[in-house]
């Protein structure tokens, strides 16, 4: 018999969970540590997304508890439950799920992480799953044991039965794994579940640790997140091969129906004119070979399209990214906080967003690497960090330009300060299906860039104006102890009263001072700012007060010149020596700052302490 018959007869189909099964360490499961950590997340994520598509705040139970060499694991969520019938397909086949062929943003995408938990729990501990889980008050609880078999890649129920349960609804997860816990460090399930805690102020998660000890990560804000909705692929990046096959499987017999019908932001002129450029306006899609496509491929590049609909995604927001970095580095006393949201941009047909954050100062570590937090859709990213596209750019930008140390202008800076970066999109692309690092797409890598050098800019403004401060308030309280004294002793020694040295302070100094306090009262934050003349003469020019929006602001004092979208207006006129102050008060969860955004006009800045040089209109 030849040999390639012999070799025929050995060929066979394997399922998904065989060939997992024998390469655990795709999916996260390669230490005994990041096994561990990786069957919280996964179980973790599901239950964030259920609860947050159910309209309900998550408050999410975790204990992990020690026998031996093996950990019980329990998620516990209120989420909405899953129906009898669905909890073994979800729990016990891989790739199953509802989300991979949906244009949305969510935590899971694959249809794989749950249940790869579940298959990691039988392969190193040989014990079934347990899964409970109840719909709505009225209802049973239904609890399940289970395990999966690999080579159907099918939920095999040990035990089910009804039970009783007081939760009005929600589901728990139990499974014992073979790994290792480790306290407080960087990549652990505490580590985990505090960034997690960031990103997802509107979370309520209880954690348990093996010796017993509990951590409360509390809620911040009260309100879920805008729900993503589904959206169809967008033009700009799209692939050949993909184009390819969405015109051979459309039911559309016109190219203008086609791109109008079955991509986002095209209307039917648009369609029209891109149909025109590829001198294809009368062809069926379905007939559309290689080289037709390539030319509608070159024609959507030369036509302006709108950008993708955002509402397929579900950013943070720069408000609730402040508000989670405040309360878990609370300890740390920071001194600034700066944010970013990038607007929506595609890659591959693929809408995505990036927003950054970056925490300065405090009882942050001086001469240690900062900390890198980097998400994707919510979820913490704790591996594979020096393959991942955020610490590529990271890198690669000259953090000595804003304030922090860096070896010869490249690498992972150093100094007191947080870095976060999270990608937002309906497809990460993923290095691996450990979903741990992000690819390096060149639309990513741009706007990660150009997110953060905005918050690194904000950071320098601070930093500028603090040193800046610090070098006048110096001289000034050199001058107003020093002066005030000679004047009093010159007095006494000619037996006159002490002289008004007012102009004579105003003479060195030479400087306007700006300074601004922020407080909060009565559920309002109230901004005051405070001019100070030390010149010798009268002082007019423009004062600009940067704000979220004006129709958030609920009080300004006196009244200013002109209020727009984004600024107050006031125009200043200030004597010698005088002091003015100007006031304006926000709802406290509308915004969410540190300092404000000041600038002046129609006076040199060189003059004026605590505002920069206003670049925008009027």
């Amino acid at each position: 018999m030849p040999v390639a018959e012999e070799l025929a007869k050995k060929q066979r189909q394997i399922s998904i969970a065989e060939f997992f099964e024998r390469n655990k360490q795709i999916l996260g499961f390669d230490s005994l540590t990041r096994a561990l950590i990786t069957c919280v997340k996964e179980a973790v994520d599901n239950a964030l997304d259920a609860c947050e598509e159910a309209g309900i705040l998550p408050e999410i139970k975790v204990e992990i508890e020690e026998y031996g060499d093996e950990y019980k694991v329990s998620v516990e969520d209120n989420g909405p439950g899953i129906v009898k019938s669905q909890i073994p397909h979800v729990f016990g086949r891989l790739l199953y799920g509802s989300r991979f062929h949906s244009l949305k943003q969510s935590r899971g995408q694959q249809g794989i992480g749950i249940s790869a938990a579940v298959l990691y729990s039988q392969l190193t501990t040989g014990k079934p799953t347990v899964i409970t889980s109840k719909i709505g008050e009225g209802f049973p609880a239904h609890r399940i044991e289970l395990i999966i078999d690999t080579k159907k890649n099918l939920p095999r129920i040990i035990k089910e039965e009804m039970v009783h349960w007081e939760k009005k609804s929600g589901t728990k997860i139990e499974l014992f794994v073979r790994g290792k816990y480790v306290k407080n460090r960087k990549q652990s399930v505490y580590e985990y579940l505090r960034s997690t805690a960031i990103v997802n102020p509107h979370t309520s998660i209880v954690f348990i640790e093996p010796d017993g000890n509990e951590i409360i990560f509390e809620r911040v804000v009260d309100e879920l997140p805008e729900q993503p909705k589904e959206i169809k692929p967008h033009l700009h990046g799209i692939e050949l091969g993909t184009l390819l096959k969405m015109c051979k499987d459309t039911k559309a017999k016109k190219l203008t129906t086609f791109l109008a019908n079955e991509f986002s932001s095209v209307s039917i002129n648009k369609a029209r004119e891109i149909a025109k450029i590829a001198g294809l306006e009368n062809k069926n899609p379905n007939e559309i070979g290689l080289e037709e496509a390539k030319k509608l491929i070159e024609s959507f590049k030369k036509v302006k399209m709108m950008a993708p609909p955002t509402d397929c995604l579900s950013p943070i927001g720069e408000i609730y990214i402040k508000k989670g970095l405040r309360k878990e580095t609370m300890m740390l006393s920071p001194e600034f906080i700066s944010t970013d949201t990038r607007q929506p941009s595609v890659f591959s047909g693929t809408p995505f967003m990036v927003e950054t954050g970056i925490v300065y100062g405090g009882n942050l570590p001086k001469d240690e690497r900062v900390e890198i937090l980097r998400f994707a859709n919510r979820v913490p990213l704790l591996y594979q960090e020096g393959g991942c596209v955020i610490t590529e750019v990271i890198k690669d930008i000259d953090w000595r330009r804003y304030g922090l140390e860096q070896k010869g202008g490249r690498g992972i800076p150093y100094g007191p300060a947080i870095i976060l970066v999270h990608v937002a999109s309906v497809n990460i692309p993923f290095t691996s299906e450990s979903k741990e690092a992000i690819a390096h797409i060149d639309e990513i890598k741009k706007e990660i860039k150009l997110s953060l050098q905005q918050c690194a800019r904000k950071m320098k403004s601070h930093l500028s104006k603090k040193e800046k401060k610090e070098k006048v308030k110096n001289k000034f309280l050199l001058i107003s102890k020093i002066l005030p004294e000679i004047a009093r002793k010159s007095a006494e020694m000619v037996g006159k009263p002490v002289p008004s040295i007012d102009s004579i302070i105003s003479q060195i100094m030479n400087i306007v001072w700006i300074e601004d306090e922020i407080t909060e009262k009565n559920g309002m934050l109230e901004s005051r700012i405070r001019i100070i003349n030390y010149k010798d003469s009268s002082q007019n020019f423009i004062l600009y007060a940067e704000i979220p929006d004006k129709e958030k602001v609920a009080e300004v004092s006196p009244e200013p010149a002109e209020m727009k979208k984004k600024v107050i207006k006031w125009r200043v006129s200030i004597k010698p020596s005088e002091k003015i102050e100007y006031c304006f008060k926000l709802n406290k969860d509308s915004y969410d700052f540190e300092e404000n955004n000041l600038y002046i006009s129609g006076i040199n800045p060189v003059n004026v302490v605590g505002a920069e040089k206003w670049e925008g209109e009027g």
